[in-house]
């Protein structure tokens, strides 16, 4: 048992680590489908219930989708963005008003899985990448992305939520 206990780098089986204050935010990324609410539930209700415990809604903006003329593409850019704030500052509102944890916002341009890559190996503070699974047919290209051989290269767990379950089930597991 003692041999045990040394390779998680303790010198006693009793010991107790000391916790740490520390910042553990959930990163959800939000693009208003069934199952990001599902994940943003998940993600808030855990992050109320751990110390230091924060979310982040996550949106990407696909850059492949301004190929037009130079005017017209900034025109569709700022449209973008602004969409996805107002969702996101919906979203944050609803994660307030269940669990009283305000939220950080992050809207990105690129690739949706490089994007979260990036901003994942950036921070210090992302406790979990929470990704929401289709209730339906296929888990998505985000669960698909990441589930993969990717997942053992991440930074932080992945956490993936069925899409089918109800708030009520999301609520008994937090």
């Amino acid at each position: 048992m003692k041999e045990e206990a040394s390779q998680f780098g303790r010198d006693d089986v009793g010991h107790i680590l000391p916790m740490t204050k520390r910042s553990r935010k959930m990163m959800v990324v939000v693009d208003g489908s069934p199952e990001c609410q599902v994940a943003l539930r998940f993600s808030a209700g855990r992050a109320a219930h751990i110390e230091g415990g924060g979310v982040i809604l996550f949106h990407c903006v696909r850059a492949g989708e301004f190929q037009h003329w130079m005017a017209v593409a900034d025109r569709m850019r700022e449209e973008a963005y602004t969409e996805a704030q107002d969702m996101l500052d919906e979203m944050s509102d609803r994660v307030f008003a269940y669990c009283s944890v305000t939220p950080e916002v992050a809207i990105v341009e690129g690739d949706p899985g490089a994007a979260i890559i990036e901003f994942i190996e950036k921070r210090d503070d992302i406790f979990m990448l929470t990704l929401g699974a289709s209730a339906e047919g296929e888990p998505g290209p985000l669960v698909d992305y990441f589930s993969g051989p990717l997942v053992g290269t991440l930074k932080c767990p992945l956490a993936i939520i069925p899409g089918n379950l109800t708030y009520e089930e999301i609520d008994a597991l937090v």
